[in-house]
């Protein structure tokens, strides 16, 4: 079926209605026919050539002198309009489920065949020629340079908020690979530590937009190589933070003791360095905190909460801290607290931890905007209050739909999975009306 043919989504307000419930229910498809003519302006015609039924038959039962009883038909005309399964009492409609939510750990992108935009892409040097044409023109290095490395860098970090960061890990990588080139040859110490300083960002960042589009075996590969290039010149701190990073994918791959033990690490690597600021260590007793809550430990979670809001009020503005964990700031302290305690089950604590911080959050930062959303959406959830739960995770669909984020849709499909119990309840409907629109479903035809 073209495009232009294929019937919008109805409207959240007739899939609520209760006459509209009530007709489906009874499978009076007279009173549903009227309705739909009526409130989402599809008429006779068009109904008959959404269902795959001939416009006198669609006439004769709106007249009230035929009924539709055959199973298929049922289906064609749930298929058609757009009527969910469960309100003609089917089965779930192929159609329903977003395909982002169908979506499991992605396997790493195969090197495309030929295409239609290769002939271009020859006509550019090759990979090796580029080298040449590098090392032909290259500069000497000074602090200069190492700071437009830092603001690049800091850049992608913003974009990776605002849209995610799989369409720029292509730079990102390109960009590491020529540090890494850099440090083969020989230039004065300041310059050296620089330069492996910020390839070690870099591999880490890589990691980090693999993790957050859940590719976890290659996220751990960057995260090594970051922990190897920190080593390198000593950056506890840094290599801490990596640690940390590896400590919370952990957790999302159900993996809570290696989530303990790698945070246990990165705790150890902080306290041996002499420059380690609060800032860092409130950071690290959080994610101990995670990893605990995981596990379920309860009394060790509260524990760990305490430390590191006891580390955050030991924060000084005068404090040395490096640039990649200003992010944690008292927001992202108060959201933090919050999961830990959604993790632990405690959702009449979180709840309100999360709200707070959603209101102190910049709005520039789409995933972590849906991210918490979702978060307080389960929380609600979890206490019975489901009108305000499908309105919170409303309100996290369109920041959801602007990012590019395994992670965030992660976070989608357990609070869609959550709602499971409710889907017939017309505030439920009208979430998941919402979410198709934001989300569409599969594509391709209605039926055959």
């Amino acid at each position: 079926m073209p495009d232009a043919d294929r019937p919008q989504e109805l409207p959240a307000r007739l899939l609520t209605d209760p006459e509209m419930i009530d007709a489906c229910r009874a499978r009076d498809f007279a009173r549903v026919f009227r309705l739909v003519k009526t409130r989402a302006g599809i008429y006779p015609s068009m109904i008959a050539r959404r269902c795959d039924l001939t416009p006198s038959r669609v006439g004769e039962v709106i007249a009230g002198r035929r009924q539709l009883l055959h199973m298929d038909v049922v289906e064609r005309i749930a298929d058609g309009l757009r009527i969910p399964g469960h309100m003609l009492g089917l089965t779930r409609r192929a159609w329903e489920t977003p395909q982002a939510l169908a979506t499991t750990e992605r396997a790493l992108p195969q090197t495309p065949g030929q295409g239609p935009g290769q002939q271009n892409a020859m006509s550019l040097p090759g990979a090796d020629v580029d080298s040449i044409l590098v090392l032909a023109t290259r500069t000497s290095l000074n602090t200069a340079t190492l700071a437009a490395f830092r603001s690049s860098i800091e850049d992608y970090w913003r974009r990776d908020d605002q849209h995610g960061g799989e369409a720029l890990r292509p730079a990102i990588v390109g960009q590491l690979r020529y540090v890494v080139g850099l440090l083969k040859e020989i230039r004065s110490p300041s310059i050296q530590s620089g330069l492996y300083g910020i390839a070690a960002e870099l591999a880490r960042l890589t990691g980090w937009t693999y993790f957050d589009a859940r590719q976890y075996d290659q996220a751990r590969l960057y995260f090594t190589e970051a922990l190897q290039l920190a080593k390198e010149i000593d950056d506890r701190q840094f290599m801490a933070n990596v640690l940390a990073c590896m400590s919370l994918q952990g957790t999302y791959q159900d993996k809570p003791a290696d989530s303990l033990a790698l945070v246990a690490a990165a705790q150890d690597q902080a306290r041996s360095a002499l420059d380690t600021t609060p800032r860092v260590l409130s950071m690290l007793s959080m994610r101990e905190a995670f990893a605990h809550a995981t596990l379920g430990n309860r009394e060790s979670t509260h524990r760990a909460m305490k430390e590191a809001h006891r580390r955050f009020e030991q924060i000084r503005t005068s404090d040395p801290d490096p640039s990649w964990v200003t992010y944690f700031d008292e927001t992202k302290l108060i959201v933090d607290t919050g999961i830990a305690h959604g993790r632990l089950g405690e959702a009449a604590t979180a709840e309100p931890l999360i709200a707070d911080a959603l209101r102190r959050e910049a709005h520039t930062n789409q995933r972590g905007r849906a991210f918490h959303s979702f978060w307080l959406a389960r929380t609600q959830l979890d206490q019975g209050k489901l009108d305000q739960a499908c309105h919170t995770a409303t309100q996290a669909l369109e920041p959801a739909s602007a990012v590019a984020s395994e992670r965030v849709t992660s976070h989608l499909r357990e609070f869609y999975d959550q709602l499971a119990p409710h889907r017939k309840e017309p505030v439920a409907l009208a979430f998941e009306a919402r979410l198709r629109e934001l989300l569409p479903p599969v594509s391709g035809p209605l039926h055959p």
